[in-house]
């Protein structure tokens, strides 16, 4: 066994998850349009954000919403949803990678906009598009140690500013056909905002036991997507290739410890681009109408997407139902999280 070790838990459940679209929706024919001036000197033809990673629109904010505000409604109705009442969560993690500051952390408006109690324990976890699953294992170890009863964690998304200046770079008259390539994946991101309510299994028998998963590094490929204000720059097909190698890895390794996961109910996976799914379904078996997809509606809304999808897909699972969730953050990390629903 090289690189992570898988885990299990013990006695915790997923009570709610809950998501918030932006309502500004956003074609792709839209962006193409923006970006005319470049696409025609460059030589470069139109829909390739359709075409090639399947991404119709995705959303914005509306003017005077900010992407806090939005978790804290995601995290709102999580709680609603869950039946726990604010003054009982003692874990607030905030995963979004979003963010108008170094400090203080994004998590203490959030706490203070949700009314948690100063008993309450808050910070950022941030880990690329993987932070919130991060954030579930974490919450999780710590209700199954005892040392915090109930749990919560948002993210919250907003990729407009930084698109806006990636239009700016690429419509300059020194653009070229690689800067578009490197920055093609920023054009793919979109907004929103996910939340989930984690607490002990025992308390709620009726619940979504997490019951754990494996976890795997792949660091010595930590410049192949590097994202900040300015836009998020990438090797497309290293991060894909390299990515792949760590899932089939940790795949590998998990059954290796007794996991099984090729006769799941739904495969829920961090929402990308059809290349990525495809090549996700192909790399370890998966059947494909196990796989939902959301990012021809929704793009790439980060560490918020694969909650998103979950919250989706969760008004058509049933009791007994096996989940699947996979994610992949660029640095690389991947982590894999089984729930039986």
């Amino acid at each position: 066994m090289i690189g992570n070790a898988t885990f299990r838990h013990h006695n915790t459940a997923l009570l709610a998850v809950t998501s918030v679209e932006a309502p500004v929706v956003v074609s792709s024919s839209d962006f193409d349009e923006r970006l005319a001036p470049s696409l025609k000197r460059l030589r470069l033809s139109k829909r390739l954000l359709e075409r090639v990673a399947g991404v119709k629109e995705r959303r914005w904010w509306a003017p005077g919403t900010a992407f806090d505000d939005a978790a804290i409604e995601a995290g709102a109705k999580a709680l609603a949803e869950a039946g726990i009442e604010a003054g009982q969560i003692g874990l607030l993690i905030n995963t979004s990678v979003t963010r108008r500051n170094l400090e203080p952390s994004v998590a203490v408006k959030i706490h203070n906009g949700l009314g948690l109690p100063s008993s309450a324990m808050n910070f950022d976890l941030a880990n690329a598009c993987l932070g919130f699953v991060n954030g579930m294992t974490l919450a999780a170890n710590m209700i199954d140690s005892g040392q915090i009863k109930y749990a919560l964690i948002v993210a919250g998304e907003d990729a407009q500013a930084t698109q806006e200046t990636t239009f700016r770079r690429l419509n300059a008259e020194t653009s070229t056909r690689e800067d578009y390539l490197r920055e093609f994946a920023t054009l793919t991101l979109g907004s929103g905002a996910a939340a989930a309510v984690i607490g002990p299994a025992s308390d709620h028998p009726g619940a979504h036991r997490i019951l754990g998963g494996v976890s795997r590094a792949g660091t010595s490929h930590h410049e192949l997507c590097v994202g900040g204000p300015d836009g998020m720059f990438t090797d497309t097909k290293g991060l894909l290739d390299n990515g792949l190698e760590l899932v089939t890895n940790a795949w590998d390794e998990a059954h290796t410890d007794g996991w099984d996961w090729r006769k799941m109910d739904r495969y829920v996976t961090h929402q990308v681009s059809n290349s990525y799914t495809n090549a996700i379904i192909k790399a370890v078996d998966l059947v494909r109408s196990k796989v939902p997809v959301t990012f021809p509606k929704w793009g790439n809304v980060g560490p918020a997407s694969l909650p998103m999808t979950l919250a989706q897909e969760a008004q058509t699972l049933s009791a007994g139902d096996r989940v699947l969730c996979m994610g992949v953050g660029s640095g690389l990390n991947t982590t894999m999280m089984e729930i039986a629903w």
